[in-house]
C-alpha cells in the first residue's frame, strides 16, 4: 500500500519517523560491523575470503581477490559494443564538468604589504573506491568515483566490489574502470571491504581516504571506522524527494518516483506537493506503472513506498519547500511552474534537477553532475563527490622583515593573553636575535 500522508496531520512521532528514514536502523548493525572490523584488522586475507565465502560466493579463494588482465580483456568480451559506447559516453561528460572542478594547484594573495598567505593544493596518496554491487551492476557508480578521483590526480586508485556467485567482478564495472584508467580492482565487498581497506591486507592496501556508496552495513562500518581512516561523505541507502506544483504532470512525477525507490528496501522516495490534485493523479497512475516492473523491482518499491516514501500532501508551496529542506534529500527533482525561482529557496540537497526535462536518471549516468551523494539528512553539511574528495589543501605562509614587523606585537600579545610563553618568547628573542 501507497503511504499517502497529510503533513499537518502527521505526529511528531510520525513526522520524525519519515526524516529519519532507513538511517534509524545503522546502530542496530554497530555491533556486528565491529566483529568482522576486528577480526579483519586480526586476521586480513583469511577473514575476507571466510566472509566472501559466506555472503557472495562458496568456493571464493585469496587468487580471486584481484582482478586480473584476462578478467578486464573477457569483461570487455561480454558487453555489447552499445554498452561500452553509453559508459565511455557518459565518462565524456562526468570528466569535463569535474575538470572545471579543479582548482589553481597554488595561490597567494598579500593581507598586508609583506604578509603573504595563500595555499598549495595536492591530491591524498592514495584512495579505496567501494562500488557497491547489491542486486544490480552499478558502472554507473564506478564512473562517478573513479572519474574525479583520476582527474584530481591521486597516484593509487584502488577499487574494493563485492564478487558474483561465481567469484568474479561485474563485468560492466571492470570495462569503466578500465575506461576511467583503474586497474587496481580487488573483489571484496560488504563490512570487510570497508575494514580491509581501513587497516590493509596481505594483499588489499591500507588507503588514506575510502569513499563510496553502500548499504547499511557498510555505512555502519564507516561510521565506527571514522577517525582510523577517512571515510568520506556519508552515502547509504538512495532516496528522493519530487517536488511539485499544481502545474506539474503527475505522470511524469509518478514516474520519477520509483526512480530512487527501486534502488533497495531501504531506500525512501517521496513525492510532495500541494496540490491535492496532482497527488491524487499520482496514487492513481502508481499501481499501473508499478506493475510493468520486474517482480523483485516491484517487491522493492512497493516496500519503500509503504515505508520510507509515498506521497506528502502539504497545504502551499513554501510548506513543501521547508519539508524539503528539513529532509535534505540526496536527489531532488523539481517540476514546479518557475524552477529557477523555487531553486532560490532550497537550501538542502545533495543534487538539485531542474523541469520536466532533467529527471533523476540523466543526472544518474550521464549530465555530468556527481552521483554519489549524501544521504540519511546529511545533505546539510556535506557535498557531492567531487575533485575535492580527492584533494587536500594546504595553508602557506610568507612574511618579509616588513610583514613580520607588523605582526610581531600582535603576535606577543595574544601570546601572552592566552598564556603560551614559548609561543612569546619565539618573537621576543627573535627580536633580539635579528635586532629588531
Amino acid at each position: 500500500m501507497i503511504q499517502f500522508l497529510k503533513l499537518a496531520e502527521l505526529s511528531a512521532e510520525a513526522r520524525e519517523k519519515l526524516l529519519r528514514r532507513a538511517e534509524k536502523d545503522i546502530r542496530d548493525l554497530f555491533p556486528l560491523a565491529q566483529e568482522v572490523i576486528d577480526r579483519v584488522a586480526r586476521e586480513g586475507d583469511a577473514a575476507v575470503v571466510d566472509y566472501a565465502r559466506r555472503f557472495d560466493a562458496k568456493n571464493f579463494e585469496v587468487s580471486m581477490l584481484r582482478a586480473t588482465p584476462e578478467d578486464f580483456a573477457q569483461a570487455r568480451a561480454a558487453l555489447e559494443p552499445e554498452v561500452i559506447a553509453a559508459i565511455e559516453a557518459a565518462h565524456e561528460n562526468i570528466q569535463r564538468f569535474h575538470e572545471h572542478q579543479m582548482p589553481e594547484p597554488m595561490w597567494f594573495t598579500e593581507v598586508q604589504p609583506g604578509i603573504m598567505a595563500g595555499e598549495k593544493v595536492t591530491p591524498v596518496t592514495s584512495a579505496g573506491l567501494y562500488v557497491p554491487r547489491g542486486k544490480g551492476a552499478f558502472p554507473s557508480v564506478m564512473l562517478m568515483l573513479a572519474t574525479p578521483a583520476r582527474v584530481a590526480g591521486v597516484p593509487r586508485v584502488i577499487v574494493v566490489t563485492p564478487p558474483t556467485p561465481e567469484g568474479k567482478a561485474d563485468a560492466a564495472s571492470l570495462v569503466a574502470a578500465e575506461i576511467c584508467g583503474v586497474d587496481e580492482v580487488y573483489v571484496v565487498g560488504g563490512m570487510q571491504a570497508i575494514a580491509a581497506l581501513a587497516y590493509g591486507t596481505e594483499t588489499i592496501p591500507k588507503v588514506a581516504k575510502l569513499i563510496g556508496p553502500g548499504s547499511s552495513y557498510v555505512s555502519a562500518a564507516k561510521r565506527l571506522l571514522y577517525g582510523t581512516v577517512d571515510v568520506g561523505l556519508p552515502a547509504g541507502p538512495s532516496e528522493s524527494i519530487i517536488l511539485t506544483d499544481e502545474t506539474a504532470d503527475a505522470r511524469l512525477a509518478a514516474l520519477d518516483l520509483l526512480v530512487e525507490a527501486e534502488h533497495g528496501p531501504e531506500s525512501a522516495a517521496i513525492l510532495v506537493t500541494h496540490s491535492e490534485e496532482v497527488a491524487r493523479q499520482a496514487l492513481e497512475i502508481l499501481p499501473s506503472y508499478i506493475a510493468e516492473l520486474p517482480e523483485w523491482r516491484r517487491a522493492f518499491v512497493n516496500n519503500v513506498l509503504s515505508n520510507y516514501g509515498g506521497i506528502v500532501l502539504t497545504n502551499s508551496l513554501d510548506e513543501s519547500i521547508q519539508f524539503v529542506n528539513d529532509y535534505a534529500p540526496e536527489h531532488l527533482e523539481v517540476l514546479t511552474s518557475e524552477p529557477f525561482v523555487t531553486l532560490g529557496k532550497l537550501k538542502n540537497a545533495g543534487e538539485i534537477l531542474l523541469g520536466h526535462y532533467t529527471p533523476i536518471p540523466t543526472a544518474n549516468y550521464c549530465l555530468g553532475l556527481n552521483a554519489i551523494l549524501p544521504t540519511g539528512g546529511f545533505a546539510r553539511s556535506f557535498s557531492s563527490v567531487s575533485v575535492w574528495d580527492f584533494l587536500k589543501r594546504t595553508g602557506v605562509g610568507y612574511l618579509s622583515a616588513e610583514g613580520y614587523q607588523r605582526l610581531q606585537g600582535i603576535t606577543a600579545t595574544l601570546a601572552d593573553y592566552e598564556d603560551f610563553p614559548a609561543h612569546a618568547m619565539a618573537i621576543r628573542k627573535r627580536n633580539q636575535i635579528l635586532g629588531i
